[in-house]
């Protein structure tokens, strides 16, 4: 494809497949995706694709997206150099013009040297252009076809009407030079499109292509296509991790800039995940393979980018549309130049040179390249620092977000609560460590945050117990609170209640651990226990409850409540920064818990947040998302930002969703919703990620500007007169040319500095 009518076409094209849905062309990487019933042979698409004039070939599904496709790319760079060595010469009678000199070369030179330009080297524009007629379409090689014939054409003519051993002013160097020109331009094009891959290939390259293995006390290598899960690998000092996997052995910094885009090293240890392209700065480390292939962090990364970067925004959509009627307009005015010059002036070689003017001018490449070459950069440079754009609309509709919510818990902190307290009514020890039993036997096996942390309190307690009050001989065992904690009881029909707690049958007793509002629905009141759990929610602890609703068929009917836990939590380094920058950029923070109220609050006030939802079941959140948006002008719009399986809702409800999936902490589900995710557990990404996404819209409108404004200035200087074919070649080929490089900037862009106080919003914008 060579310009934005191809790509018109290319769709209209596969669009016209039954069974297709919807087809999306993207010109820079040259890629189609499709959307199509199950039924759809793939092979009438690569069908319908050929009939429309090009070629196509499968990606194959299970091809491993961390090496590099092979594209079948010809360096035409010889082309281009033997057809300036055949135009240069062209150019000496114009050269000797301007130094006062008639240097006029035969005209069967000129014919000799123009003819191989034009018919051999320029082949590629009367195959592309008599297939877009075929069509009944458009594009540039048509455009440059007709324009270069006619001028090849002119030059003949006149040739063939000259007198004997006189030499008029032919035109042979109007169409060598303005053949030669456009395949520089495109030649550098391509060249330029290349660079704009530099971020994705960057990411292919952070896997080794082998793996140091362990099999019985043995290093061996091998290729990395022979690793297994449960394989394990040694890794040294110095070198990438080449797979997802855990520590099995050693401690270690790795450095996961290119992967998180965070600067600092992270120390790694025996029991943490580590991701595959990490760079293991220190010690030797033996990782057992979690996932390979196509299921690592990095193929995933690589495939959302990939995606990103082949879908449209929506600003493409309007280009398209242009685009579709831009060449067949073209021609009609290239038409109407030359009528007009050779009925008003007489002059029909004006006519033709100045209609030729129009259509080189005119090829739409640069409006075809505007849009995603800024989009390819863009979500490449995303990636770099840990942004992994899923939609590329998500990326450009955040720039007109004014309201940002976040959920708290993992989110704004640390999500790795601990239990502060743990309370019986009767407040005796022993009542207490038989609470944390309790409430551990409830929360085995849970993977909550604060389930981990009343897991992790009762171990300590255990092993704290067992060291300090060891039984003494002819002690009862059942009397030593370190054993009681020790052996949690067995417990059945356990159940989880979404946004209360959890519930199951302990020794015969069903017990409920759970949120304040659960206590109420079920009819009990916090009692004497009511002042520690104020006190703890003001401070902005999470309070849970343990307590029985009673049941006649036990004959335990009596509810009533055990005892109370609270937990603490850490704001997130950086949070309370994040929170400032995006407040100075004048949007609106609002943070959306189901924590209670005093908590909520609490936390709120530590990071400089004003709005406060609390309180928020997981349900309810996409409904507070829908309020924050009814509340805006029309154009405005709501960012969520969640990192658990319950803001998945919230994420698909809002404009634009960001899940936070750092260390593994983002499930699958919420990062598969959101369209935008932030490979670093760091607010400030939020931040980044918008600024990014003003950098990227000004890069378009800076493109797209130049896009239109050459051929807005252009054509009408060409049909006045006032440029030649050369020139307008020249300017034709620098017009892709400049929109390509204008996008190659973004890969300047860095973050904004966290503190910017005393700088104004104008300023910064």
């Amino acid at each position: 494809m060579t310009c934005a009518s191809c790509v018109s076409r290319v769709e209209k094209a596969l669009g016209r497949v039954p069974g297709v849905q919807e087809a999306s062309v993207n010109l820079a990487t040259e890629q189609a995706q499709v959307r199509a019933e199950p039924t759809t042979d793939p092979q009438l698409l690569l069908a319908a694709v050929q009939r429309a004039g090009y070629e196509a070939s499968l990606v194959e599904p299970d091809a491993d997206v961390l090496k590099a496709p092979v594209r079948r790319v010809h360096d035409e760079g010889w082309k281009v150099a033997l057809a300036a060595g055949l135009s240069l010469p062209l150019m000496v009678p114009m050269v000797g013009d301007l130094l006062g000199q008639h240097w006029m070369w035969p005209a069967w030179v000129q014919a000799l040297l123009a003819a191989p330009v034009q018919f051999w080297l320029g082949a590629r524009f009367y195959r592309a252009g008599w297939a877009a007629l075929k069509a009944r379409a458009g594009n540039m090689d048509l455009l440059v076809a007709i324009g270069t014939t006619a001028a090849f054409g002119l030059s003949l003519a006149l040739w063939w009407q000259a007198q004997a051993a006189h030499v008029p002013h032919l035109y042979f160097e109007s169409a060598a030079m303005v053949i030669t020109l456009v395949m520089l331009g495109k030649w550098m094009e391509a060249r330029a499109k290349r660079q704009t891959l530099a971020a994705l290939e960057a990411l292919r390259r952070l896997r080794p292509e082998t793996a140091r293995i362990r099999r019985d006390k043995v290093e061996i290598e091998v290729p990395l296509s022979a690793l297994r899960v449960g394989s394990e690998v040694v890794v040294r000092p110095g070198e990438r991790l080449p797979t997802d996997g855990q520590i099995i052995e050693g401690r270690t910094h790795l450095d996961e800039s290119l992967l998180t885009g965070e600067s600092l090293p992270v120390a790694r240890e025996v029991g943490q995940q580590v991701t595959g392209g990490a760079l293991n700065l220190e010690g030797l480390v033996v990782v057992r393979t979690t996932a390979v292939g196509a299921e690592t962090q990095l193929a995933r990364i690589v495939r959302l980018v990939e995606s990103a970067q082949a879908h449209k925004a929506p600003i493409q959509q309007l280009v398209d549309k242009v685009s579709a009627v831009f060449v067949p307009a073209v021609i009609v005015i290239a038409l109407v130049t030359g009528l007009a010059w050779w009925l008003l002036r007489g002059d029909a070689v004006a006519a033709i040179l100045n209609a030729v003017s129009v259509l080189v001018i005119a090829c739409p490449c640069a409006l075809g390249l505007a849009t995603p070459a800024t989009l390819m950069v863009g979500t490449g440079m995303a990636a770099r620092h840990g942004i992994l754009v899923r939609d590329a609309q998500a990326l450009e509709t955040l720039r007109t977000v004014r309201v940002i919510a976040f959920d708290k818990t993992g989110t704004l902190t640390q999500g790795r609560p601990r239990l502060t307290a743990c309370t019986s009514v009767s407040g005796l020890a022993g009542d207490d460590a038989r609470l944390l039993r309790w409430a551990a036997a409830l929360q085995a096996g849970n993977d909550h945050p604060l389930a981990r942390a009343v897991l992790e309190a009762a171990a300590a307690h255990a092993s704290a117990q067992a060291t300090t009050q060891a039984p003494t001989v002819g002690q009862d065992v059942q009397d030593t609170p370190g054993q009681d904690v020790e052996t949690p009881p067995a417990v059945s029909g356990l159940q989880v209640v979404a946004g209360r707690g959890v519930e199951a049958w302990v020794q015969g007793r069903l017990l409920r651990l759970g949120s304040t509002r659960w206590l109420s629905e079920s009819g009990l009141a916090p009692g004497p226990l009511q002042p520690q759990a104020a006190q703890a929610a003001a401070s902005g602890q999470t309070v849970s409850w343990l307590f029985t609703p009673g049941s006649a068929d036990t004959g335990h009917d009596q509810a009533q409540v055990l005892g109370l836990l609270t937990f603490g939590d850490q704001a997130k380094l950086g949070a309370a920064q994040a929170i400032s920058r995006l407040r100075a950029r004048g949007l609106r923070v609002v943070m959306v818990s189901g924590d209670n109220q005093g908590a909520a609050e609490s936390m709120a006030r530590t990071l400089g947040i004003d709005e406060v939802r609390a309180e928020v079941l997981p349900g309810e959140k996409a409904r507070v998302v829908g309020e924050l948006k009814g509340g805006l002008p029309v154009g405005e719009g709501v960012a969520m930002v969640g990192d658990g399986i319950n803001d998945a809702p919230a994420l698909a409800a809002a404009d634009v969703g960001l899940a936070m999936a750092a260390e593994g902490a983002g499930t699958d589900v919420a990062v598969e919703t959101a369209g935008l995710t932030l490979l670093r557990g760091d607010p400030a990404a939020v931040v980044d990620a918008w600024e990014l996404s003003w950098a990227i819209r000004r890069k378009l409108r800076h493109n797209l500007s130049w896009a239109f404004a050459y051929n807005v200035v252009g054509i009408p200087l060409a049909a006045l007169g006032l440029l030649s074919p050369m020139v307008a070649g020249a300017a034709m080929a620098l017009s892709s040319v400049s929109v390509i490089t204008n996008a190659l900037t973004l890969r300047n862009w860095r973050p904004s500095a966290a503190e910017i106080s005393g700088t104004s919003t104008a300023e910064r914008s």
